[in-house]
């Protein structure tokens, strides 16, 4: 008779992450500072995606609880580990649990702390991405003030204005899209004064924004491309100004959605997703951000290697569009990525929710 296979045991999988809570707001910082990091929910879906796979999640909180485990030998034993945490400060804090795992001799999912620290740099990241033959906005970057007043333009108004090293459109709100040189000196001043970085300038794209998301390995493939609401005015992303932790006055904001995804569209938009992706070198996830110029050109907006998971995000939309559950859709991306790092999973169980 043939010897039976000896059964999988689960894996025991680490989630990294932080909360609107794990760091005290501290005097004088802006008031989307907090922004980035997760609703517990986001955690809990992490978990039920673990669970699918027959895994067990165990909770390391953010970058700093894990260095301290680290340090003090007490993480135990962890089989790989999902990390959602951005970090804080510097434009390399995405890339700080990636290194300690890498230290620790951990695996980790998604991309490694190069890629991350590089995509977040929105100056690196552009120009990474054009050297990939992605199309980018003409650009540059303004530090002070002074610069502000006197310095070439990157072409005519209305220009946009960002800080240089943040995510989740921290920094943006309606005045972030200038009409005029004393606009532009203000919003400089303020960028810098707040963020305490410089502000990349670009050429304000006129035209409808999408998002696309990739994810697994060998290759990677591109999600169905989502299109994003805009502010009617000012024609800015309404995810931004509606995250503007309370820089926007209140009372909701008038939308429009004025792209139409032809086919034609969504292939290049995707074609272009994946070869960002694959030239960032990331590994099982990420989301790219795309705007229409004035002729209806994709034009590359950033890079996320750190997605947001939260239920109500891209993945979450994602999910309901195939009409499941989004812990089967993120279970598939956990699966995928335990795959790519030689990790074998019981079998998968599928999960009682219905939606």
């Amino acid at each position: 008779m043939k010897p039976l296979r000896p059964p999988i045991e689960p894996l025991t999988i680490g989630l990294v992450f932080e909360t609107f809570d794990t760091y005290a707001a501290l005097p004088g910082e802006p008031p989307d500072a907090h922004v980035e990091y997760e609703p517990l929910e986001t955690v809990e879906l992490l978990e039920r995606a673990v669970e699918v796979l027959g895994h067990r999640s165990r909770r390391l909180g953010g970058p700093k609880a894990l260095l301290s485990a680290v340090a003090a030998g007490s993480l135990g034993p962890v089989d790989a580990v999902w990390n959602i945490a951005e970090g804080y400060g510097s434009r390399n804090r995405e890339s700080w649990a990636p290194s300690l795992l890498e230290m620790a001799g951990i695996p980790c999912l998604g991309s490694d702390g190069l890629s991350l620290s590089m995509s977040l740099d929105k100056v690196w990241a552009n120009a990474w991405a054009a050297a990939a033959g992605v199309p980018v906005a003409p650009q540059c970057v303004m530090g002070s003030r002074a610069e502000a007043e006197s310095a070439e333009l990157p072409g005519p108004f209305p220009l946009f204005v960002k800080p240089r090293w943040e995510g989740t459109s921290k920094g943006i709100r309606r005045s972030s899209r200038v009409e005029d040189r004393p606009g532009l000196v203000q919003e400089i001043a303020r960028i810098v004064e707040r963020y305490a970085q410089p502000a990349l300038v670009e050429t304000f794209l006129p035209g409808a924004e999408y998002t696309v998301t990739v994810v697994g390995h060998r290759p990677p493939r591109a999600l169905p491309v989502l299109q994003r609401a805009l502010e009617t005015s000012s024609r800015i992303g309404l995810h931004a100004l509606e995250g503007a932790g309370g820089a926007e006055p209140s009372g909701g904001f008038d939308h429009c959605l004025p792209g139409d995804l032809a086919p034609p569209l969504e292939a290049r938009l995707q074609t272009l997703a994946l070869r960002a992706f694959a030239h960032f070198e990331c590994l099982d996830f990420a989301r790219v951000d795309f705007r229409l110029d004035a002729g209806g050109a994709p034009v590359f907006l950033e890079l996320n290697p750190l997605p947001t998971f939260a239920p109500d995000g891209s993945f979450g939309i994602l999910a309901e569009l195939e009409g499941r559950p989004a812990e089967a859709l993120l279970a598939d991306v956990l699966e995928s990525g335990l795959n790519r790092l030689g990790l074998r999973a019981p079998p998968a169980r599928l999960p009682n929710t219905q939606r």
